[in-house]
């Protein structure tokens, strides 16, 4: 699953095991990317 870096806004494919960090930057925030698919939800 992709992780978006939220400093530099990069896609990150894979992060290494014990060690969070951003390639690009450096930075240790990360958040994992949301589908792209929309939810149907039924109001019944």
């Amino acid at each position: 699953m992709p992780y978006v870096c939220l400093h530099c806004k990069r896609e990150i494919k894979t992060l290494e095991k014990n060690f969070v960090r951003c390639p690009y930057c450096g930075y240790r925030v990360m958040s994992k990317k949301r589908s792209s698919l929309a939810k149907e939800v039924s109001t019944d």
